[in-house]
């Protein structure tokens, strides 16, 4: 292998050069160039966002998978998958898995008993339940984590090493500030002490070319000075343009934010009403056990309470916030965003309204609406 001996020790030497700075400056022995407040600020929001974004980051995963063992064997395979450039394949949760428990014992058990038909029915729940954290964790992932990730692995990587960078040139700014400081004491002590007199011209020949000497060491050092300053200066305006741009990341992760409570909103109405979906289902075969053959004769209370006339009084018109898929004929579905009219009828749990569209009519979950005046 071919090294560059010359290089090598060059490099070598700027690096002990700027230990020894750096090292003077922490014990006060150095003087050492302040940034500019403005950059000293920006370094500073900077820091605070890096902190802040890590913690949030992990107290995220640990909300979405708290099970740090599926956690650190799910951010293992989303490496592999993203290295080998493919989808990641959804992950069966554990509420689906539950669920699918809950039919096959069911099966077993006979699909016709009383504890079958149940198990059937929390299973198919705990299905709906499980698909809709995963919708929930996608999303998450997409619309949050990611970002932060991006951030954090991304622009903070680069802003770093042009922190080094600056921190480097800076060091060296110091270095040739020392350096000049020397050269022009001893060029002023040199001037000052007697080392010739008038009737000795070769002492004063040789105190001429040590001058000489000492001004070229000052007019070297000033030029590396300046070479120095304007490097120094070069990059803390390239820093100062990264650290700006933090205030781009905060927007974006606001933006990040409002979709992920975005996601949290609709993954818990959609819990919220499966839940009473799931209690209504399990109140009604229970009195279908206890009276039999009182359940088919019960009409259907709220399609009873529907008014025959074009519309009731007491309505409003609400707007729809997600799509909603009915589940029997006495409800209505609904599409994010249309407009229709909502009212109560006496006896009517309170989560729902029945809702008009035209000639139809349905139960509809006041959680999947916004109410207008």
């Amino acid at each position: 292998m071919d090294f560059n001996v010359k290089k090598l020790a060059c490099d070598a030497g700027v690096f002990f050069t700027r230990a020894v700075q750096f090292t003077e400056e922490k014990l006060g022995q150095a003087e050492k160039t302040e940034l500019d407040p403005h950059l000293e600020n920006l370094i500073t929001r900077a820091d605070c966002t890096k902190n802040w974004t890590e913690k949030i980051l992990r107290q995220t995963e640990v909300l979405l998978q708290p099970n740090p063992i599926d956690h650190t064997g799910a951010r293992i395979e989303e490496f592999i998958y993203d290295k080998l450039e493919k989808k990641l394949p959804s992950r069966t949760t554990n509420a689906e898995l539950l669920g699918q428990y809950m039919v096959d014992a069911a099966n077993e058990f006979g699909s016709g008993t009383p504890y079958g038909s149940t198990l059937i029915t929390v299973g198919e729940y705990q299905k709906r339940l499980g698909t809709a954290e995963r919708e929930f964790l996608q999303t998450s992932a997409t619309t949050f984590l990611t970002p932060l990730r991006n951030f954090l692995e991304g622009d903070w990587r680069t802003i770093s090493k042009e922190r080094r960078i600056l921190e480097n040139r800076r060091l060296d700014l110091d270095i040739c500030k020392a350096r000049l400081k020397k050269a022009k004491q001893a060029e002023v002590k040199a001037a000052a002490a007697p080392d010739f007199q008038e009737t000795r011209p070769r002492n004063y020949v040789l105190s001429a070319s040590a001058s000489a000497l000492l001004s070229e060491e000052v007019d070297k050092a000033e030029h590396e000075l300046r070479v120095a300053q304007t490097e120094f200066d070069r990059q803390a305006e390239v820093t100062r343009l990264l650290l700006e741009g933090i205030s781009s990341t905060h927007l974006n992760h606001q933006r990040c934010l409002q979709d992920f409570a975005e996601a949290q909103a609709t993954y818990y109405a959609q819990c919220h009403h499966y839940m009473h979906e799931l209690q209504r289902e399990l109140s009604r075969c229970a009195n279908s056990v206890s009276t039999p053959h009182q359940s088919a004769a019960c009409p259907n209370p709220v399609s009873a309470a529907f008014p025959s006339g074009p519309s009731s009084p007491g309505t409003r018109k609400a707007k729809v916030l997600y799509d909603y898929d009915a589940h029997d004929s006495s409800e209505l579905s609904l599409l994010a965003d249309e407009l229709i009219t909502v009212y109560t009828v006496p006896g009517m749990d309170p989560d729902w309204l029945v809702g008009e569209r035209g000639n139809e009519k349905g139960k509809v979950p006041v959680t999947y609406l916004e109410l207008l005046s």
